[in-house]
């Protein structure tokens, strides 16, 4: 983005009702809380606990790492800026902000086609399941993830930052984000647009499908099962994973592959700070919740701090 006349921008935030803002302070001061306090129970939880040092609890602990990057990355700014009014943001924090949004974004999808791999190979091949997700295999696969998401944002980026911003600088958004400063920018971005397009149809086409044929094969293995038993214990331990994996793209594809929701940019807003604020609050509970190891793991460290707390 280069820097012509325009050194701030300004982040017109989602409402200038000061009502409203109060009501979206707490709101997202709350779930902001919840979700850092949630991802770091299921990080200290994977990280202490011996029961939870499987390959599937090793991504998790990961997702988790990448939930509060994620929303540390946009909701304290936009925090910042109800409280002290100041929508001000400079150009470096601005290109900080989203690089660190979108990449933490882009990695996200990545990991949760790793995941589902990790649960094809836990049901489909289980007895191969401790020799092919070795802790090294595991380790390559955080990895690549993380490199396909900086191989993902560096063409967009690059393009981002030779954008030219002439006399608008308010962004219409609650935080820096790729489609309002194409908006306001005074350069050809018909390229770009483009590029943003073709890199996002390309992670969900590469993950999307990774996560189907995982599913595929499990729901095909799981079928010729004997017992219903074995059936629904087989199926309850992907189940948090299906319901995090139709959030994540269900939001993104409504944000990248609707036509209108570029337009209706209210809508856009409203979307991102579901994705930025509640996903994130959601997923500690959606694992939690369904798992009986995590929640056993949960209570038997309460117990301990009890009992220590007793001396």
């Amino acid at each position: 983005m280069k820097n012509n006349t325009v050194t701030t921008f300004i982040l017109v935030g989602l409402t200038d009702d000061p009502q409203l803002q109060v009501l979206i302070f707490i709101f997202l001061f709350l779930t902001y809380m919840l979700s850092v306090t949630g991802n770091m129970t299921i990080i200290t939880l994977t990280c202490v606990d011996s029961h939870l040092k499987t390959p599937m609890y090793f991504f998790l602990k990961n997702f988790s790492f990448l939930e509060i990057s994620f929303t540390s990355a946009c909701i304290p700014r936009y925090l910042y800026s109800i409280a002290t009014g100041d929508k001000v943001i400079t150009y470096k924090a601005c290109v900080t902000q989203v690089f660190f949004t979108d990449l933490c974004g882009v990695t996200e999808f990545f990991l949760l086609a790793a995941m589902s791999y990790d649960r094809y190979v836990a049901i489909c091949k289980p007895l191969h399941y401790v020799i092919i997700m070795s802790s090294r295999v595991c380790r390559i696969l955080i990895i690549c993830c993380w490199i396909a998401g900086l191989c993902i944002l560096i063409p967009p980026l690059s393009l981002g930052l030779n954008l030219k911003f002439c006399d608008s600088n308010m962004i219409d958004h609650f935080g820096c984000d790729a489609f309002p400063l194409v908006k306001i920018s005074c350069s050809d971005t018909w390229f770009m647009e483009q590029t943003v397009i073709i890199c996002a149809v390309i992670t969900l086409n590469m993950t999307l499908t990774c996560v189907v044929l995982s599913y595929a094969y499990i729901i095909k293995t799981v079928f010729r099962f004997p017992s219903v038993q074995q059936r629904k214990k087989a199926f309850s331990t992907c189940s948090s994973h299906i319901i995090v994996v139709s959030i994540t793209y269900g939001t993104c594809i409504f944000i990248y592959m609707n036509p209108t929701a570029k337009e209706k940019m209210t809508i856009n807003k409203v979307v991102s700070l579901l994705i930025s604020s509640i996903s994130p609050t959601l997923n500690p509970f959606i694992y939690t919740l369904r798992n009986h190891q995590v929640k056993k793991a949960f209570k038997d460290s309460i117990k301990r701090i009890a009992l220590l707390s007793t001396k």
